[in-house]
């Protein structure tokens, strides 16, 4: 059989350099297996990967007529060639559109030593752009048509890819849930740089130190507590060798405001000693606190809904903490500060109808059908501190220190981010699968001419429509200028996706489940272990009377012996055995040792139940299953000793020690017959069609008993 090499990879993708992908270093290995395959006399067949199976036609020709260009095609498409894509969705309706960049205002002149007595609030293009995005992105969700599938646009049909994690990310985020619009949250964060995090651990802090008066000031000037400046001055001011917590309780009784505080840290004071911390800040959160309202209210109040994410995650952590830690609060503060943990949440959870805000590479391998790109006006910085030539490290300090080696070196490095800067732009352009909006901000200096946002609206001119976009709410943040659109009409039957049999999106608010209290549980029954019952068992033989001591380690060895010796081979099992009954601690003569050996090895060697100690049986086998009685269903748990299954047959065996053994099937004791029958219940329900036989080895024998009959059928009804 001939040997093939099977590939896949996509240069125009790769854009993890900071996770060292190299595209030249797959164009090496490339053509070194291709000069490999055709030096053997095989054939090499190199596949391009064009055809797309997620985005309509009208999106591919954008990408086309974009990368087309000199500007843009450098490190995404390979030299001498041309880009084209072929869609696979023919006739689906398309649009992308690229609107005005929001510019920043003209700043307001102020007359020459004016007195600052008047509150101007600062431009923030970000902000109104943010603004605007939450604003049009609200109208778009139950309201627009997607034409392709034949329904209205859904929240979680919204993708929004920035480059890098800036101001405008949390932005955006903000204004999203500021209108009520079903937002993911964002998909990293440092758990300890979020506000309402701090103002949790300041709380600990504070419980840990009740002397610290910063931090006690913290807290009674954040959302739990709710301290104005006047209050904080009148507690803090001219309180001599007092502490801020000894002068809070000193003036509980000249307000309710100071009562109230000091009432409910004087509680979590103590508390604090005695609860984990998963639990103490559960009960702070839902617990009323001085501010009005339970915790969290609190801090979401103060803090907006962008608080929410950030706690939730926060008491995550603390749950995690005490999984495989003691539960104290100062070990968790400082492991949960020590450690700056980030936290990757994952948007693409099924059944999540949410609007997502992303990074383009989390976004990698994603797809969306409306896809918004607003951080297109910025290029990233070359910071690279260490240069390497091969495998030598050069630092230059400073640019006066930079030989014509560093300067070549930095100019390729800067070449390399270059070209996977517009990779990253491929990859966030064939994200969208019917829509993509293109969108930016300028800084007060002219945008670079190769950023995002230029390459787009060039490569569109001429092939798109030029549109005046005037887009007058939400007040204040409103955009009109010129923009392009591409468009093309539905010409095939909408092809509804899955989304489309979901509950369609309605007015958000609690629904009627979220307010009625939850039904009782019924509690599962109560496991039971088939050779424990309300039954007597059978008297078992003291190890105090005559020789029953004996007796006693005796049924004990053999059911080791039992138990291990089959998983060793036959030649070598004797030799085994009696070097384990020859050890000193089981105080065994030569002839009992002998004897014993001689009894388990028959037993092992018996023609009718040797396969059972044979390759492919297994020891100790823990078993779970549900028995249905006229009376109700028992749960039944416990373990096989000794259990053996083929293709027509499973083979049950349980070792029973310490008891004279009967000579007969119809002395055996009722409990067994129960416990084997259930047990090959189960067994019957696991491995249907196979016959199920049962035995018990006496090993005060030791001897092989087969149980059969009507007694197996839980002749005996379980109480």
């Amino acid at each position: 059989m001939p040997r093939t090499i099977f590939a896949v990879g996509d240069i125009k993708q790769s854009i993890f350099s900071f996770q060292h992908a190299d595209p030249e270093e797959f164009r090496r290995m490339r053509d070194y297996f291709a000069r490999r395959v055709t030096d053997s006399g095989a054939i090499w067949r190199s596949v391009e990967l064009d055809v797309s199976f997620r985005s309509t036609d009208v999106l591919l020709n954008a990408v086309d007529l974009v990368f087309a260009q000199d500007s843009a095609s450098r490190g995404v498409v390979e030299p001498g060639m041309t880009l084209r894509h072929f869609a696979q969705r023919q006739g689906d309706a398309g649009l992308v559109e690229v609107w005005p960049a929001v510019a920043p205002r003209d700043r307001e002149d102020e007359e020459a030593w004016s007195v600052p007595v008047e509150r101007r609030p600062g431009d923030d293009p970000k902000g109104r752009l943010a603004r605007l995005l939450a604003h049009r992105i609200g109208g778009w969700i139950g309201r627009e048509t997607l034409e392709a599938r034949g329904r209205k646009v859904r929240a979680g049909d919204i993708m929004v890819l920035v480059r890098t994690r800036t101001g405008f990310f949390e932005a955006l985020v903000r204004s999203l849930k500021d209108l009520g619009v079903p937002v993911s949250g964002v998909d990293r964060m440092v758990l300890t740089d979020q506000i309402a995090v701090m103002d949790l651990v300041a709380l600990g802090r504070f419980l840990l130190l009740p002397d610290d008066d910063l931090t006690l000031a913290t807290v009674l000037k954040g959302p739990l507590v709710g301290f104005g400046d006047d209050e904080l001055f009148e507690l803090a001011w001219d309180r001599g060798d007092q502490t801020v917590w000894q002068r809070l309780n000193a003036m509980a009784d000249s307000g309710s405001r100071y009562r109230a505080a000091r009432d409910w840290l004087a509680d979590l004071l103590a508390a604090v000693d005695f609860t984990p911390p998963y639990e103490l800040y559960a009960r702070i959160l839902n617990d009323p606190a001085p501010a009005g309202g339970n915790g969290r209210q609190c801090m979401l109040a103060r803090l907006g809904l962008d608080a929410d994410d950030p706690v939730d995650e926060f008491l995550g952590l603390a749950f995690s903490y005490e999984r495989g830690h003691a539960g104290s609060l100062e070990g968790f503060l400082h492991w949960a500060e020590a450690g700056e943990v980030m936290v990757k949440r994952d948007l693409e959870q099924a059944g999540r109808d949410e609007v997502r805000v992303m990074t383009v590479h989390g976004a990698k391998g994603l797809q969306a059908p409306i896809v918004v790109l607003p951080d297109t006006m910025s290029k990233p910085r070359n910071n690279t501190a260490i240069l390497w030539d091969g495998d030598l490290p050069l630092w230059p300090p400073g640019a006066a220190y930079r030989d014509t080696t560093c300067e070549a070196l930095i100019q390729a490095a800067g070449v390399r981010a270059d070209e996977e800067y517009r990779r990253l732009l491929y990859v966030a352009m064939t994200r969208a699968e019917d829509r993509l909006y293109v969108c930016g901000v300028e800084g007060r200096s002219a945008p670079p001419d190769d950023c995002w946002y230029s390459l787009v609206r060039r490569g569109l001119s001429g092939a798109a429509e030029d549109v005046t976009f005037d887009f007058r709410q939400p007040a204040g943040a409103g955009l009109t200028g010129a923009g392009l659109r591409l468009a093309s009409p539905q010409r095939a039957d909408p092809v509804p996706d899955r989304a489309a049999t979901g509950v369609a999106p309605g007015p958000i608010g609690p629904e009627g489940w979220m307010l009625r209290p939850a039904a009782p549980e019924v509690p599962p029954p109560k496991p039971l272990a088939p050779s424990r019952d309300a039954d007597a068992e059978p008297p078992v033989v003291s190890p105090a009377g005559a020789d029953n001591s004996r007796r006693f380690r005796r049924g004990i060895i053999i059911h080791r012996l039992l138990e291990v010796l089959p998983d060793l081979p036959f030649a070598a099992r004797r030799a085994a055995a009696e070097q384990y009954l020859a050890r000193p601690a089981h105080g065994l003569d030569g002839g009992t040792q002998a004897r014993i050996a001689a009894e388990v090895m028959a037993v092992l060697g018996d023609a009718a139940f040797g396969a059972i100690f044979g390759p492919g049986s297994r020891a100790e086998v823990p078993i779970t299953g549900l028995i249905r009685y006229p009376d109700g269903p028992v749960v039944i748990s416990g373990q096989i000793d000794r259990l053996l299954v083929t293709r027509d047959l499973a083979m049950i065996v349980d070792f029973k020690s310490n008891r004279p053994p009967p000579e007969t099937m119809a002395d055996v004791a009722d409990i067994y017959w129960r416990q084997m029958g259930e047990y090959r219940d189960i067994i019957a329900q696991l491995y249907p069609g196979r016959r199920v036989r049962c035995a018990l080895l006496w090993t005060d024998g030791p001897r092989l008993m087969e149980l059969a009959g009507s007694r197996l059928d839980r002749g005996l009804p379980r109480p």
